[in-house]
Formats: C-alpha cells, sequence, structure tokens
C-alpha cells in the first residue's frame, strides 16, 4: 500500500483519482467519446460528492462495440491463436502491476472500499492470480481428446473432441468487487479464446475504462477483441441480452437482473453464466468456542456488508446461543466506520444513497416483525464533516426473527447480521438449506469431521470449514438454487467459456 493512500481522506484519494481516470470507452481498439456527446458522473459513496464524469454509451456506441466484438471473432485469428493470447493476457497483468498503486485509490475512490479490502479481495488477490491462472491453462486444458473406438464401424471409426470457443461474450459487471469480477471473466474468456463486450457497473466505471486503455496503449489483443462500455441506460446495457450476435452473457449481479438475462436471453439461445445472489448461513456446532466466531460474524461487516457470498445468517446452537449474541454484539459495536482511505477502518459506505435506504428500510421492516435490533438498525452519524453526505450504514445484529422472515430470507447487501438458535445438527442444517440461495456458507466446530459432514449436507456452491478459505483463481465459485448458474473460476469456470464439437471420422480405406 502506498504511503499516500495510508496518509490521506476520502476527499484528497477522489481528486487524486479523478485526474487519473479514463473516461473514454473503447470501441474496436480505439478510445473514444460516446458518440452523442453524453456523460455522466460518477460520485464518490463516501463523500457524496461528485468524482468526475464519464462518457455514457448510447445504442449507437453500443452497436458498434457489439459489431466490432463479432468481426474480432469472425475475421480474426485470436481465437485460433493460443500464443497470442497467452502472450496479450501477460502484458495487460504487467500493466496492471505497473498502475497497480492508482487503481488502489481509484477503488477506494469510486466503490468507497476500504484501503484493507484492497489488500485482499479488492485488488491485490484477483490482481496476483486472475489473469495469470487461465493464461497458464491455455497451455495446460485439454483443447482436444481422442475417444477409443466404438461407433458403428468398430475400430476403423475415431471419434475426436474439440473444445473450441463460444464466440462474442457479454461480461456484465458489479460494482461491489468491480475489479476482482472483471479480470475473473476476462481472464478465461479471453484465454478461450472469445471476444469481449465489458459493461461495467455504472456506479464505479473507472476501474473498467482504465482497463480499456492498458488494452489499447499495452498489450497486443487485436482491435475489437475486448470492448469497454460505460453507461447508466439500462435499455442500453439490455442490448446485450437480446443482440443475436452475442453468443453468450457473463453476469454477476441480483438475482433479479439474472433471471431477466435468461428470459430475454432465451430467443436467440444465449449461454449464460449467472453469479448472483446469496443469504449464507454460519452453523456456529454446540461444541464450538463462542470466542471464535468473532472473525466469522464480523466478515458479515467487510466492505459495509456488500459481498454476495458475506455469511450474514449466523446458526447458533441453543447452549451458546445467549453467550454468542453478547460477544456478537459487543464485536459489532466497536467495528471501525468510517472513512475508506484510513487504513483502520473495516466498514466503509454503501454504494448509493438508495442502497442506503433499501439497507435501513430491511432493518425497519424487520423491527416491525417482531425482531430485535441489538446494535445498529439505523445510519451511522458520527463522522467527521467531510463525510457527511456519505452513505454509512450503522452495522446491525438482529435477533428473535423467524426464520422465514424477510430479514432472514433476503439479501439486504449491508453490515447486517441475523442470528437464529438451533437445536440439533439436522436442524442447523435444515435452516441453512431452508433458503432460496445457495452461494457460500460456513461451519464452525472443535470436531472437524463433524464440521465436514454439516458441510457436505448443505446446499451451497462454496463453504468454509473452521476458517477455512475456498478463494482462488483455480477454484470454481458459483451457486445453487437462485444463486446463480455455472461458476466461475478453476477449469470449471474456464470450460464454460467453450463449447464442444465432437468430431466422427474414418480414413479412406487402403490408407491404413
Amino acid at each position: 500500500m502506498s504511503e499516500a493512500v495510508a496518509a490521506a481522506t476520502s476527499v484528497d484519494v477522489g481528486v487524486r483519482a479523478a485526474g487519473r481516470a479514463e473516461k473514454r470507452m473503447l470501441i474496436n481498439g480505439v478510445l473514444t467519446t460516446a458518440a452523442s456527446g453524453a456523460e455522466f458522473d460518477n460520485i464518490s459513496p463516501a463523500t457524496g460528492l461528485v468524482l468526475g464524469q464519464t462518457s455514457a454509451a448510447g445504442p449507437e456506441d453500443m452497436d458498434k462495440a457489439i459489431s466490432a466484438a463479432r468481426r474480432a471473432f469472425d475475421e480474426s485469428d485470436w481465437s485460433t491463436n493460443r500464443t497470442l493470447r497467452q502472450r496479450a493476457l501477460l502484458q495487460l497483468q504487467d500493466a496492471l502491476e505497473d498502475e497497480k498503486e492508482d487503481l488502489r485509490e481509484e477503488l477506494i475512490a469510486e466503490v468507497g472500499c476500504p484501503v484493507m479490502t484492497t489488500q485482499n479481495a479488492q485488488l491485490d488477490w484477483p490482481l496476483a492470480d486472475a489473469l495469470r491462472y487461465p493464461s497458464k491453462l491455455i497451455d495446460e486444458f485439454e483443447w482436444e481428446r481422442t475417444l477409443d473406438g466404438g461407433g458403428l464401424f468398430g475400430e476403423r471409426n475415431a471419434r475426436t473432441v474439440v473444445k473450441e470457443p463460444v464466440g462474442v461474450v457479454a461480461a456484465i459487471t458489479p460494482s461491489n468487487f468491480p475489479i476482482e469480477v472483471i479480470l475473473k471473466k476476462l481472464g478465461p474468456a479471453l484465454a478461450a479464446g472469445n471476444t469481449v463486450v465489458l459493461k461495467p457497473d455504472p456506479n464505479t466505471p473507472w476501474n473498467a475504462t482504465r482497463i480499456g486503455r492498458l488494452i489499447a496503449e499495452r498489450t497486443d489483443i487485436p482491435p475489437g477483441v475486448v470492448n469497454v462500455m460505460p453507461t447508466p441506460s439500462n435499455e442500453v446495457a439490455g442490448m446485450l441480452g437480446t443482440d443475436p450476435r452475442i453468443d453468450m452473457v457473463s453476469f454477476t449481479g441480483s438475482t433479479a437482473v439474472g433471471k431477466h438475462l435468461m428470459r430475454v436471453g432465451a430467443d436467440t439461445m444465449k449461454r449464460t453464466f449467472l453469479e448472483l445472489g446469496g443469504k449464507s448461513a454460519m452453523i456456529v456446532l454446540d461444541d464450538a468456542n463462542p470466542a471464535h466466531i468473532i472473525p466469522g460474524a464480523v466478515g458479515a461487516c467487510v466492505h459495509a456488508g456488500q459481498a454476495c457470498a458475506a455469511n450474514t445468517r449466523m446458526l447458533v446452537h441453543r447452549s451458546l446461543f445467549e453467550e454468542a449474541v453478547a460477544n456478537v454484539t459487543m464485536a459489532f459495536g466497536g467495528v471501525p466506520v468510517g472513512d475508506p482511505a484510513l487504513p483502520t477502518t473495516l466498514v466503509g459506505p454503501v454504494i448509493s444513497a438508495a442502497q442506503k435506504q433499501r439497507v435501513l428500510d430491511a432493518c425497519e421492516h424487520a423491527r416491525r416483525d417482531g425482531a430485535e435490533i441489538v446494535v445498529g438498525g439505523g445510519a451511522f452519524d458520527d463522522l467527521p464533516p467531510h463525510l457527511a453526505d456519505g452513505h454509512f450504514v450503522a452495522p446491525t445484529v438482529i435477533v428473535g426473527a423467524d426464520p422465514r422472515s424477510a430479514i432472514a430470507q433476503d439479501e439486504v447487501f449491508g453490515p447486517v447480521l441475523v442470528m437464529i438458535p438451533f437445536d440439533d445438527d439436522d436442524e442447523a442444517v435444515r435452516l441453512a438449506n431452508d433458503s432460496a440461495f445457495g452461494l457460500a456458507g460456513a461451519v464452525v466446530s472443535a470436531s472437524a469431521e463433524r464440521a465436514m459432514g454439516i458441510a457436505r449436507r448443505i446446499r451451497t456452491g462454496a463453504i468454509g470449514v473452521n476458517g477455512g478459505m475456498y478463494y482462488g483463481a483455480d477454484a470454481p465459485f458459483g451457486g445453487y438454487k437462485n444463486s446463480g448458474v455455472g461458476r466461475q473460476c478453476g477449469i470449471e469456470g474456464f470450460a464454460q467459456y467453450t463449447e464442444t464439437k465432437t468430431i466422427g471420422w474414418r480414413r479412406p480405406r487402403g490408407q491404413g
């Protein structure tokens, strides 16, 4: 981390980030403004101040970007030239490393993520492996395999299975961990030979437009292979879900939007990867040490709770429940909330005024439904003047909620933890699985064998046992049920950006 970041406030960081920001989109290898000249504001969630503007893609711009991606896939050698793809990805890796500290400040400014989160999942972790891993897979992936014998003609018949790129991929990314998600979509999609139209969240456009500039200036990626299209328009973004020139939609965001993309893409039979919402459960068994659950509980506050995989339900054995509530309540009351530019801050702002209100409304609805808010539940106002217009929510613990109530079932996307007691292991599993979601989770126990047994019974895409980490570019991540379709990262995540072709063939008679 740079000393400049550590010594700054969000106002200082925002000014510096604005001065370095790339405000243009990337279409067909050219950094350009919108055809209409339109721009939109990029607003700091910490201060409420306008950081600057970004070009706003309109329908004409999006059409050009889709055309460029289609042409690059159909007419260039990108889809077949693995050497070029590997070299280009590593060039982008080097370029990002060179601008790492500028990117860190940009994330703090526009995402509102605390400095400490940029040292892990916001920046440092994905920068370490999100491009390197798929570039390595270019050499290691099984692009072809031959099936032994068989067929109608016995040994004279051969069958070859070939993996090919899907085609043109629309990558639609969220505001909460933007650089991580962007790199984990671009890496495998490009390594597999696809072309991409990237549409970043309008609340956090500059990290994506920076990548567009680096691609144009620092890599051998051919024109049209990557197009970066910032826009606040749902109508313009929606073109990616309906245009027949798009072969696949790779989306990370809300379940409601994911379902919409599946519906509108059906007419053109688009492939979809959807990494959606969650309401993950952390199960604390009766043999657990109550003091050991604090880090996992506080994890629901990291980046103000804006993490789809956050364990926002804590299921605690009834024998430990009272002590656990007391410990967690004390911890939440002492969590450092404030300026994300300060290295001591754990909880910064939520992304927007609208999201802040949604979180506050969810807490109020829980209170009206009979739940008890033991700490938090409102806006966090103990802030310095420069953060007075920021979007801060107090870390919140809720008890007494019906397990089927909205606060225990719906994704809040704020620093809100619901604690629910259970009486035995079977009930814990039932409560954890009694959810429309199935993205992540955790189990805490003095017995690793018992905890692993519970973990295997939970219908979820990823789960940690006694603090075990499932994160990494080599580890598939995604959800069951309403948490999505497909997997990001790992061999599974790479393979989903490919199509499969089976070729049955015979040598002409007399040729062996």
